[in-house]
């Protein structure tokens, strides 16, 4: 029976979405504040956490967000929001959040991000090391090093480098990474995987030679130790 947190502080909100999860026979724990939520969300073992970006007393969704990743919990979030700015999206996913869906939503909706953020989750990896030039990553225990020199990844960013030496040499779209590293079946029209590839040079690329992330303009990135021909 997989297990939800539901840190929310509209009890009426709560209580539809732990009913509607309930109902599927999930086993669900609702928080209504930011600190208790904290705690819950470190002490107790989640498939998936669904926070409220709004919360009172001074303690909101995304300082819970932050705390959480930068404990190293990298239980996936999925962040519910009345704020639909693209900049509030992009400030909460550069937190480390996996998916965004603002109020009001839909339940089908959120049941449907929720399982694939679990399919996500739940899916083996074949291949636990993967290795370009000096850069390898570990699959399983997410660690990834360049020349030697651990680089400091937050969950999306490592889940981006990753998909993209899985297509090593190859030209991957910006569809692609949209459908595979966010989970989207749409365009957010956001700057969001340009924001998320600016962030990855600078750790990947930056004092290492070859650079290894291109832009291959008009359709996406490639990662090689050679860049692609124009």
């Amino acid at each position: 029976m997989p297990r939800f947190l539901i840190i929310e502080d509209d009890t009426q909100n709560a209580r539809f979405l732990a009913e509607g999860m309930r109902e599927l026979q999930a086993e669900v724990c609702v928080c209504h504040d930011g600190m208790e939520g904290l705690t819950q969300a470190v002490t107790g073992h989640w498939e998936a956490i669904v926070l409220d970006r709004m919360l009172p007393d001074g303690f909101d969704g995304l300082k819970i967000l932050q705390a959480l990743r930068g404990m190293g919990n990298t239980t996936p979030v999925l962040v519910l929001s009345a704020l639909s700015t693209t900049d509030e999206r992009v400030r909460c996913l550069k937190a480390g959040c996996d998916d965004y869906l603002t109020k009001p939503f839909a339940f089908s909706e959120l049941h449907a991000r929720l399982e694939a953020l679990l399919r996500r989750v739940h899916t083996p990896a074949p291949i636990p090391m993967l290795e370009v030039a000096d850069l390898r990553l570990n699959l399983l225990s997410r660690y990834a090093e360049r020349g030697g020199t651990t680089l400091q990844l937050q969950p999306r960013e490592f889940r981006l480098l990753a998909f993209l030496a899985r297509h090593v040499d190859q030209t991957v779209t910006r569809t692609m990474l949209l459908e595979s590293v966010w989970d989207y079946r749409f365009d957010p029209q956001t700057n969001v995987i340009d924001v998320h590839i600016s962030r990855l040079r600078n750790k990947v690329d930056k004092g290492f030679n070859p650079p290894l992330i291109h832009t291959v303009r008009g359709v996406g990135y490639c990662l090689s130790t050679t860049a692609p021909t124009a």
